[in-house]
């Protein structure tokens, strides 16, 4: 009898903890950790949650990628994210509702942070900037998202933006002002800018190469000055201007200091180790020369799911908003 009671009290024991565990609150998606798999490749190349961070976006190859500043005060490639589909075509936005997906320098400050975005996770990229004011380009809420589904936006599935939303969080989080996105129409090789000579956007598209190329030469992104309509790239006023230079006005004197080329450490191939996160592109561009994930989609967990196992390469390579209306 004495076992008896001592079995039934155990098994009451374990069912109050099964059921405390069950009626557990779960972690919404915006609050979430980083997953261990991020945590040890993080650690692997050096780098800390909470370091900055900056994004690149190549709408063609339908990729974005985060590079971390480390410890040598250059900026080292994490992971690179297949965006499973955008909407338009390569070119820049210039209108409220003609689906374009923006290109160009944009700057992401805490409050354009989603958490409760009717896309999973958002984060505004802040179009327009004062280039596409300059211009008279109107639009907004031009997000990254979730969901797979875009009107004028760039939308991953929900398992990969829950780690972009999350290294974006730990930056902030650890008082960083804001981040850098670039967007770009394709990876700006000479092949490919040879490819696209004959588009109306190639001017701009120039502009665009020579942020991306800064980058490439100096692990570092570029101050970038808008005055007289242009975006001007590794400048700066000659003197200090203490008024608010006018992105469509004339521009003050501006010099553009002497790159310093990145000069690679010991341990650059394990840092540089190419990550690309799997997952699918629903764009016919995915194929595109240059792409680095598969053009094959599949609709099988487009939006939930787990990252999956990265592939490894080696080589270089606001508040309030609910979802996306351009």
């Amino acid at each position: 009898m004495k076992n008896r009671l001592t079995g039934i009290a155990v098994g009451l024991s374990l069912a109050i903890l099964v059921a405390g565990c069950a009626g557990a609150p779960e972690l919404l998606p915006a609050a979430r950790p980083l997953s261990k798999d991020a945590m040890m490749l993080l650690g692997k190349k050096g780098m800390k949650p909470e370091a900055p961070l900056f994004v690149r976006i190549f709408k063609e190859e339908s990729e974005l990628e985060i590079w971390k500043l480390r410890d040598d005060g250059h900026f080292h490639h994490f992971k690179t994210y297949p965006i499973c589909t955008w909407s338009g075509d390569l070119g820049p936005k210039l209108a409220q509702g003609d689906k374009q997906a923006p290109e160009g320098f944009y700057t992401i400050q805490k409050s354009q942070m989603n958490p409760n975005s009717s896309f999973h996770l958002a984060f505004n990229l802040g179009f327009p900037n004062a280039y596409d004011r300059a211009h008279g380009r109107t639009g907004s809420a031009l997000m990254v998202h979730g969901k797979c589904k875009s009107a004028g936006c760039y939308a991953m599935t929900d398992a990969l933006i829950e780690e972009i939303y999350a290294l974006a969080r730990e930056t902030f989080d650890a008082g960083h002002a804001s981040f850098q996105v670039h967007a770009f129409p394709f990876r700006m090789t000479d092949a490919n800018m040879a490819r696209h000579r004959g588009s109306k956007w190639m001017d701009f598209w120039k502009t665009l190469k020579e942020g991306h190329d800064h980058f490439e030469i100096t692990r570092q992104p570029p101050p970038v000055v808008v005055c007289g309509k242009r975006y001007h790239v590794n400048a700066r006023p000659l003197q200090n201007v203490s008024m608010r230079i006018d992105p469509a006005g004339a521009c003050p004197s501006l010099e553009k200091p002497p790159l310093t080329p990145f000069v690679p450490s010991g341990d650059r191939q394990t840092a540089d180790a190419h990550v690309v996160a799997p997952g699918p592109k629903l764009r016919a561009f995915a194929s595109a020369p240059g792409a680095s994930g598969s053009a094959t989609a599949t609709l099988q967990g487009l939006t939930n799911g787990s990252l999956g196992s990265p592939r490894v390469m080696t080589g270089s390579a606001g508040l309030g908003f609910t979802g996306p209306n351009n």
